[in-house]
């Protein structure tokens, strides 16, 4: 609506001309007629269903009223009247053609005239997308199925202006984790919502993608210009389908490891707890990359950091202490350290092999080699590659950290 088109204004507040003309149209065509019933008067008319509510079906008495009748009660109704939608005689049932669901007959006995214009001047929804699809050449209307009902009433006014109907196609149903119809409470997350707990945006759309739609080789991961090219309404299911928060956090985990290390260091960083991690925010992309694998979404971030940054004390003085009374954990790690200190390029892919070539020298290799090193730089023996834990770090700090355990033992 801000940007503007060939077929604007696109709001519909701001289409009262363009309604007011339409409508019209179909009075001087004999498809509309104003009516001035009163609620009382319809309220009279309702019947009871079998389900003992109160049935609205208009029983058309305005419909019948002659020229001079209506010129009659405009003059001496000061209200405006509502104008409602004259259903064509002799036609018993409404028949369409939709994408998903295929040929459907809705009977006009469940129809009656419709509302089309408030006695307040405001249209109604099926009157307003119908004027607006038909002023814009909407070719295509894909919606909800609970829209399905609304389809016969549309196709009838569609038929009225005299335009061809659209294409329609009506998806299923998304229900909760539960099988009910989603709430808050049960996963209907807001795009905002989702947004500000740090999904990849290219994972969501991903993940609603394959609420009742599948892909023809059945992959479930898929880029944004994948989904593109293959998605398609032939092969959107018929049945309700439901919402899996475990599902949408595992593709939004897929596409957070397929970003780029400077892609996700820019997602990453609105997220960064900074007062936390102070030295994250100057090596994010190294960082984050050796933490990815971890996460899922850009806010947990924080929850994984302190794998890189473990909490100061006694724990972390313990392991300090034990590498430092171990001979062996020792020199390797001098070893290691010596050959780290003349390092350049300090990058993952040559520090990997820094490591190893100074494994060599002093006879370690395998758990030997990794254990003590890894345990001297985050505290444990579990964790990411060492290449991508020494280029997190940076050189000052890692050095810092090996030495923190040998020096000890000197001391």
């Amino acid at each position: 609506p801000g940007v503007g088109g060939p077929f604007g204004p696109y709001r519909q507040s701001e289409r009262a001309r363009q309604h007011r003309a339409q409508i019209e149209s179909l009075v001087d065509a004999g498809r509309a007629y104003p009516c001035y019933c009163t609620e009382a008067q319809l309220e009279a008319e309702a019947g009871i269903g079998k389900d003992g509510r109160r049935i609205h079906h208009y029983s058309g008495r305005c419909r019948r009223l002659t020229a001079a009748e209506r010129a009659a009660r405009a003059a001496t109704t000061p209200e405006a009247p509502a104008i409602r939608f004259a259903v064509p005689d002799g036609l018993d049932t409404v028949d369409i053609i939709d994408d998903v669901y295929g040929a459907i007959s809705f009977p006009t006995s469940d129809i009656d005239d419709f509302i089309i214009r408030r006695s307040d001047h405001r249209v109604t929804y099926n009157f307003a997308v119908v004027a607006d699809d038909v002023a814009m050449e909407i070719t295509h209307v894909i919606r909800g199925v609970g829209h399905l009902s609304n389809t016969p009433k549309q196709a009838l006014l569609f038929d009225a202006m005299e335009r061809p109907r659209p294409i329609f196609a009506h998806l299923p149903t998304v229900l909760g984790p539960d099988g009910r119809k989603l709430s808050k409470r049960e996963g209907a997350a807001a795009v905002a919502e989702l947004r500000a707990r740090g999904y990849p945006a290219d994972g969501v759309l991903n993940y609603l993608s394959l609420l009742g739609w599948s892909h023809p080789e059945e992959r479930e991961v898929l880029s944004r210009s994948e989904l593109i090219d293959s998605i398609s309404v032939d092969r959107v299911g018929r049945s309700d389908t439901q919402m899996d928060p475990e599902k949408l956090h595992w593709i939004a985990g897929q596409h957070l490891a397929m970003e780029s290390p400077a892609a996700l260091a820019a997602h990453v960083a609105p997220f960064l707890d900074r007062t936390r991690f102070p030295e994250a925010g100057t090596n994010l992309e190294a960082v984050v990359d050796a933490v990815r694998t971890r996460m899922a979404t850009y806010r947990e971030v924080n929850e994984q950091l302190p794998l890189l940054y473990p909490e100061k004390g006694p724990e972390l003085d313990t392991v300090r202490s034990e590498l430092a009374a171990d001979d062996e954990a020792c020199r390797t790690l001098a070893g290691v350290a010596l050959a780290l200190a003349k390092a350049e390029p300090w990058q993952e892919a040559s520090l990997g092999r820094v490591v190893r070539e100074a494994g060599k020298t002093v006879g370690a290799r395998g758990a030997a080699l990794f254990h003590p090193l890894r345990r001297a730089l985050i505290g444990t023996e579990q964790g990411p590659d060492l290449g991508k834990i020494l280029a997190a770090l940076g050189k000052d700090e890692a050095l810092r950290r090996i030495r923190a355990c040998t020096e000890r033992r000197s001391v």
